[in-house]
């Protein structure tokens, strides 16, 4: 079982963590197939905060990052795209990583 009750899913030959995610995919894939989006890439990873060392602990805490489901290019803009449950989108730690994500970046986060 998962962490939020839903069911990982395999589309071709790809894991996914829920059936709405695998179908976004589908669409996506379909989309780049058609030449209205390009580039698609899945689990990419954002650096939010460089990894850090405190004084008074022994090795250094990891880099903070935020891990989207989809990026892509549109129409000469980077996407950045996750696939949220409403229950998810309230979380207080995905709401400090959209924050920083604009804040570092200049990206929004399109939810699904």
């Amino acid at each position: 079982m998962t962490k939020y009750n839903n069911k990982k899913v395999v589309l071709n030959g790809i894991t996914f963590d829920s059936q709405k995610e695998a179908r976004r995919y589908r669409d996506l894939s379909l989309l780049e197939r058609a030449g209205e989006i390009e580039s698609l890439e899945l689990q990419k990873a954002f650096i939010l905060a460089e990894s850090v060392k405190f004084e008074n602990e022994p090795r250094r805490k990891p880099a903070v990052k935020y891990v989207a489901d989809f990026v892509y290019q549109e129409k000469g803009q980077l996407v950045v795209e996750d696939v949220k449950s409403k229950m998810t989108r309230s979380l207080p730690v995905y709401r400090l990583k959209k924050h920083l994500m604009k804040s570092v970046h200049g990206l929004e986060i399109r939810e699904i």
